[in-house]
């Protein structure tokens, strides 16, 4: 669908290392020294979904099907990013491209690992990243500005578009994310930001990259990295990468048992691929036939023709009616045609607003 999420942070904090865990791949080389990813490395990773499980015990599917999500790796950015220190600009037009940022912020002390500012700060290294990204910004909206004002003089359009970037590169240069700016659901802003792709504008979560013991209980680390994210409404994920890359090549049953010796109940990277998919305004509903169970993505509040458009273009434009069916009639019941037989199939109509985990059928004439 066009939409992913880009990991972001300092050099060696343990980005590579998720995102080899991520894809369940060596795809990212990850090594011990800064801009070992030059090249933003892309995957494309399956959504977690235990209700697809349940769904596969009832029909007993030859396959199945997730959901999926595009995750970019970018390579380490430094002080100066933005003025192209350490191929800054580069990286920053990567991450440009993507919709939500994952910033992975190192909370965790070893000696052994080099952090390319001789010590572990969590909000230092935040206030590296998140200034550049701040910085870029101001360049980008500054130069729109300056078009602006040539035609603000006989378009009223123009002009508020100006006042707005004007108001808003104050509130940068405050030091100010633009995702916190109180115009935020303006049109005028909508418009800019389309434009110009405010780095600062994205949805941001933040995860905390602890060490083993940092799983169980949070350090003054984490502490101050969730205030921080309290504070920019964002969320905020704790995951060891190093134990994330060593449940590479387990099974899902032995990465539940090594999770629970350890006392986790949920892998963090399982949830940064649940809250992305989320914060990306996605869900998931379903087909569920012998041949395959399958999550289709649509976006939030989408009609069914839409939906249907999903499977193939012709599903919309000859679409009839959609047989509906909700996950939790489905499970309840046992199945498609006990679900009927209790009255639990509805018939739905082109503005029926498909909800997130309908089991569906469309009827369409082609």
């Amino acid at each position: 669908m066009g939409l992913s999420i880009g990991l972001v942070g300092l050099p060696n904090v343990g980005k590579s290392t998720t995102f080899n865990a991520l894809t369940k791949a060596q795809n990212a080389e990850a090594a011990n020294y800064p801009f070992c990813t030059i090249e933003p490395n892309k995957a494309v990773v399956p959504v977690p979904d235990s209700r697809l499980q349940a769904l596969a015990k009832i029909v007993n599917p030859e396959r199945i099907q997730y959901s999926t999500l595009d995750f970019v790796d970018i390579a380490g950015l430094v002080k100066g990013a933005s003025k192209g220190e350490g191929l800054g600009n580069k990286f920053l037009s990567n991450i440009r491209e993507t919709e939500v940022i994952l910033h992975i912020v190192r909370c965790f002390e070893d000696d052994n690992i080099v952090h390319t500012e001789a010590s572990i700060d969590p909000l230092r290294d935040v206030e590296i990243i998140e200034g550049e990204l701040i910085l870029a910004d101001i360049e980008v909206l500054q130069n729109r500005a300056d078009r602006l004002k040539k035609q603000a003089k006989t378009d009223k359009t123009a002009a508020a578009l100006l006042a707005l970037a004007e108001e808003l590169l104050e509130y940068l240069a405050d030091g100010n994310l633009a995702r916190n700016f109180h115009k935020c659901d303006s049109e005028e802003y909508k418009q800019l930001n389309h434009e110009v792709r405010l780095l600062t504008g994205k949805e941001i979560m933040y995860g905390a990259n602890v060490d083993e013991d940092g799983l169980l209980e949070d350090s003054d680390f984490v502490i101050k990295l969730k205030e921080h994210a309290a504070k920019n409404s964002c969320e905020l994920i704790k995951l060891c990468a190093k134990i994330e890359e060593e449940l590479i090549g387990l099974s899902d049953d032995e990465a539940e048992e090594f999770l629970s010796s350890l006392g986790v109940e949920e892998s963090g990277l399982s949830q940064i691929i649940q809250k992305g998919f989320d914060k990306l305004g996605l869900m998931s509903y379903f087909t569920a036939g012998v041949k395959e169970v399958r999550a289709w993505t649509i976006r939030k509040n989408t009609t069914a023709p839409k939906a249907a458009a999903v499977i193939h273009n012709d599903f919309e434009k000859g679409f009839i009616r959609a047989e509906v069916i909700a996950y939790s009639d489905f499970v309840t019941c046992g199945g498609e045609n006990k679900a009927k037989e209790a009255g639990k199939m509805r018939l739905e109509g082109k503005e029926y607003i498909v909800q997130d985990g309908d089991i569906m059928h469309f009827r369409f004439n082609l």
